[in-house]
């Protein structure tokens, strides 16, 4: 039986300070906002309001017919493809062989843990939720599986948060740190708005996605300050 002296045990305690705590509650609310809006979308209450923003996207005269111009299309089109599952691997391994050259393995762990876990609760979220694709419009994209929660929307947002927070984690000037988020959440909107742009996804699918995904890049930053990380300006 192992036995904490008291030095030992306010050491752990004072790992877990007021900002885990502040992380535990954002986590845990961006589970239960998860979990409430999958119910919600279970049982129908909120088709209306994805079909009504679905349609402010489109040609009131042709539904067929995405508002902008072609070069508009284009750009969105190259835009969701920033949360596709190739682009995220690609960033995925980059960062983590970038982290672990940099001897910095808890991070490269926790990098590999959020978009590991963002892909697996996504794909098992669809097969239990199994809700059918938008039908009001043709989609823009190719599509294949469930459609909630927006794939795209979950790992974009797991993978591109995570990051900024780790590269935040190392950078000791508050601009750059502000910049990595700024960054971040500029490519998690995107790609989300991109996605209801093209018509293959509800938007109460990408605000699941987006819920998914933060939660699990809020559990990487626990990790990080609860295994106490080596970081510059934190």
């Amino acid at each position: 039986m192992v036995r904490l002296t008291p030095a030992q045990l306010w050491r752990f305690v004072k790992r877990f300070e007021a900002r885990v705590l502040i992380g535990l509650v954002l986590a845990t609310g961006a589970l239960w906002t998860f979990l409430n809006l999958a119910e919600e979308m279970s049982e129908g209450e909120i088709d209306a309001v994805d079909r009504r923003l679905i349609l402010m996207l489109r040609n009131p005269a042709d539904p067929s017919d995405p508002i902008g111009s072609r070069n508009v299309e284009e750009a969105v089109r190259d835009i969701t493809a920033l949360g596709g599952t190739a682009l995220v691997v690609v960033i995925t391994v980059v960062s983590v062989l970038a982290f672990l050259f940099h001897k910095k393995r808890i991070h490269a762990l926790v990098m590999a843990g959020a978009v590991l876990a963002a892909w697996a609760s996504s794909d098992l979220s669809k097969m239990l939720y199994g809700r059918p694709r938008p039908d009001l419009v043709p989609h823009e994209a190719y599509v294949y599986s469930a459609s909630f929660p927006s794939g795209h929307s979950t790992m974009s947002t797991a993978a591109f948060l995570t990051l900024a927070m780790l590269v935040a984690s190392l950078e000791p000037r508050r601009r750059s740190k502000a910049l990595a988020y700024v960054l971040a959440a500029l490519v998690v909107v995107g790609v989300g708005f991109s996605r209801v742009y093209l018509g293959v996804h509800w938007p109460s699918d990408v605000l699941g996605g987006w819920c998914l995904g933060a939660l699990w890049a809020l559990v990487g930053w626990i990790v990080l300050r609860a295994l106490h990380a080596p970081t510059r300006g934190s």
